[in-house]
């Protein structure tokens, strides 16, 4: 399946194009084994349904954003097949892992996914202080694809706060700024997909959609922080290089102070061209490392930076599963050691002390987990 270039490329999109063979490859959901020089992981939830961003909570529990299954409608056609249909309900979640047991304490949120519950749009990401939670809500379009979902979607494309155990609220509208200041001066297209606290009611965050990181809430204004450039990619019909968006999936703040985004890239989805971009606020974006592919996500360990690869091959060969890895980032060079591979789909990471934990399977209702591995 392609994608036209000429849109914004979404994270949906790109799973869309993932789950051509998904189906085929679900049993293979467990990762391959570890070579000798990787470690050996283990895991500590399943049973998610979409799994994407984790964090790290109070006391070292781990939160993970499910993205749900959709529901019953209102339904919209699909951005990737027109004669299919993605439908709303209320199954978005996020899951706790406390002392090995795993929890859903939040429930009820949009998602948007199509009949088999597959490659859905919905909470994306999630941070816990204290008692206080904020979850990030995809979109995949604009106001007026919003506006089509009624009621029961307008949380789609903003950030939701609250206290764990009670109805959270709007407390930014990322998909409004995307449409008032579009700041790639692209097609309007809003998929928030990654955030890093400021504070407790601000945040950075990467709209995927949009090709911007922007920060949002509190007293400050709202403002655009970086909008980052293409790549270029060879089309499968071949050819010249065409330019790749960006795709930004993840902020996170380095042990410098500095910003550091993780990018996707869009169609032609070009393996080993994806690049990590280190932003300070009132400059221009420089590059931190290259030589990666499909990155959807990033954590520090210390001075250390990891990052996840949803699958390490192009996502325009149907005929291979969605493989992926958890990388240990090396600055200046284009090879980044496998810390854990043969994951299926893996998406989200964080890390606590010297434990990395990985939700995998984020393409699938049901069959989602989340690895943990000892890092050496």
């Amino acid at each position: 399946m392609s994608y036209p270039h000429t849109r914004k490329n979404r994270i949906r999109a790109a799973s869309a194009l993932l789950t051509a063979t998904a189906a085929a490859f679900a049993l293979a959901s467990v990762g391959a084994p570890a070579t000798a020089a990787e470690a050996e992981s283990w895991v500590v939830a399943s049973g998610l349904d979409n799994p994407r961003q984790l964090s790290i909570g109070p006391g070292g529990s781990v939160y993970v954003a499910e993205a749900g299954t959709g529901g019953d409608g209102p339904c919209l056609p699909s951005p990737e097949d027109p004669a299919a249909s993605v439908c709303l309900g209320d199954t978005g979640a996020v899951t706790e892992i406390r002392h090995g047991v795993q929890t859903r304490v939040v429930t009820g949120l949009p998602s948007l996914a199509g009949a088999d519950g597959s490659a859905a749009t919905g909470p994306s990401a999630v941070s816990v202080r204290g008692n206080n939670i904020a979850v990030l809500m995809g979109l995949g379009g604009n106001l007026e694809t919003r506006a089509q979902l009624g009621a029961e979607g307008a949380e789609l494309g903003t950030m939701l706060t609250g206290r764990i155990g009670q109805d959270l609220s709007v407390a930014v509208d990322v998909s409004a700024y995307e449409q008032a200041h579009n700041p790639d001066g692209g097609h309007i297209d809003s998929n928030p997909n990654g955030f890093t606290d400021v504070n407790s009611k601000r945040w950075t965050i990467a709209d995927a959609g949009a090709n911007a990181v922007v920060t949002m809430g509190g007293n400050q204004p709202d403002a655009t922080v970086a909008v980052l450039p293409p790549a270029m990619g060879v089309p499968p019909w071949g050819g010249d290089p065409i330019p790749a968006e960006s795709v930004p999936t993840n902020v996170v703040q380095g042990p410098d102070g500095a910003y550091y985004v993780s990018e996707l890239l869009g169609f032609p989805f070009p393996v080993g061209e994806s690049r990590i971009w280190r932003v300070v606020p009132g400059e221009e974006p420089t590059v931190y490392a290259t030589g990666l592919s499909n990155v959807t996500s990033l954590a520090w360990q210390h001075r250390t930076l990891y990052a996840v690869q949803i699958t390490d091959g192009s996502f325009l060969d149907e005929t291979q599963p969605p493989i992926g890895s958890l990388r240990k980032v090396i600055p200046g060079s284009e090879q980044h050691p496998a810390v854990l591979s043969g994951l299926f789909a893996p998406y989200g990471v964080a890390i606590h002390g010297t434990t990395a934990y990985v939700s995998t399977g984020a393409i699938l209702p049901g069959a989602g987990e989340v690895h943990a591995v000892s890092l050496r």
